[in-house]
């Protein structure tokens, strides 16, 4: 290997060391995502890097632009794409990585007045795959300069990728047991909470129920709020 190629290996496997270990941190998807594209933005020395991710919450799915160390406010506005989209939805559908060396002559780069503007000019786009080849996203590589793109650096790009699908998927479970816990938690404190009433009040335990939920809305407090509330004035009681 040239030493030129192993000093861009060499960054690229730091940039893989600084993803992998946000896939076991506290942070939110939203300061992983940023921490991505910086990192690979500066790993490949580009322009701008941008990731978008699939939304499934909506039908048909769309793919939305989350996460890019640009600064222009063109290119950070929110931006949705469908799946069959531009060279976004190709990437995604094909599930293969595109290289264009100019966006400008490329048909389906559908964004060419901002291209020109930012003075963009060649890009790598990849898919983000999970170890079951799901996609759920792509990470674009822009360049200011014509520049082609080796099988090296694509292949250590699309590495990247997929380390950053792996943390985006970490974070999404970490976040679901998260909220399961919660909701577990709260629905133990709003049963002892049931119970001091049922005690101190004679209620039945659909009606203490009703008037803890009934308590949380009139107050715009969460049930696990006046539940603590009922805990804390039992404790106080001589």
């Amino acid at each position: 290997m040239e030493i030129a190629s192993q000093e861009t290996h060499d960054k690229y496997i730091k940039a893989l060391m600084d993803i992998s270990r946000v896939i076991t941190s506290d942070l939110y998807l939203e300061d992983i995502l940023k921490l991505i594209v910086m990192v690979t933005a500066k790993v490949t020395g580009v322009e701008i890097c941008s990731l978008w991710l699939i939304d499934e919450s909506v039908s048909p799915p769309v793919i939305r632009l989350k996460a890019t160390q640009a600064l222009d406010p063109d290119y950070v506005q929110d931006r949705s794409l469908s799946m069959n989209e531009g060279v976004v939805g190709f990437v995604a559908t094909n599930k293969n990585p595109l290289i264009i060396e100019d966006v400008l002559k490329e048909p389906n780069f559908k964004e060419k007045d901002m291209a020109k503007k930012l003075g963009l000019v060649s890009m790598v786009g990849v898919p983000l795959e999970v170890k079951d080849k799901n996609v759920v996203g792509v990470l674009n590589c822009f360049t200011s300069s014509p520049r082609v793109f080796t099988e090296t650096e694509v292949n250590l790009i699309r590495t990247v990728a997929n380390q950053a699908a792996a943390a985006i998927m970490n974070t999404e479970l970490m976040v679901k047991t998260k909220v399961i816990q919660e909701e577990l938690e709260t629905r133990k404190l709003v049963e002892k909470a049931k119970e001091i009433l049922m005690l101190r009040r004679n209620k039945s335990g659909e009606e203490a129920y009703h008037w803890i939920r009934k308590r949380s809305m009139d107050t715009r407090k969460s049930m696990r709020s006046v539940a603590e509330a009922i805990l804390l004035s039992e404790e106080l009681e001589p």
